[in-house]
């Protein structure tokens, strides 16, 4: 099976024929169990045996997809471990998205 390239700033992409560099980003981390990883990894590296037992209903097959896209998106590295970490520009994304975060609470408590 194929699969889709990973999303780049620059080439087209879910809802972006400009590939718009947000919309590249909205895409790649909206992919499924993309987040999930990074936040596993905001903690230091981790192998792949570790992230599969830490997320329950991810399969290995789609562990290994997101890690070739994080890793073509330059957002994780594998060390000569073989363990994931999260590259500089990962590491960044963390902070990128507390005002994301600060956003999402206020609309949680909105609609309570």
């Amino acid at each position: 099976m194929a699969t889709k390239p990973t999303p780049r700033p620059g080439r087209a992409v879910r809802g972006s024929t400009t590939g718009r560099p947000l919309m590249a980003a909205l895409d790649l981390l909206g992919r499924r169990w993309s987040l999930r990883i990074l936040w596993e990894l905001r903690d230091g590296p981790l192998g792949a045996r570790r992230l599969l037992a830490e997320i329950d209903g991810l399969s290995s097959s789609v562990l290994y997809d997101r890690l070739r896209e994080l890793q073509d998106a330059a957002l994780v590295e594998q060390g000569d471990d073989d363990a994931y970490r999260l590259s500089e520009i990962g590491e960044s994304l963390g902070s990128a998205l507390q005002p994301l975060d600060g956003w999402a609470q206020d609309w949680s408590r909105r609609l309570d």
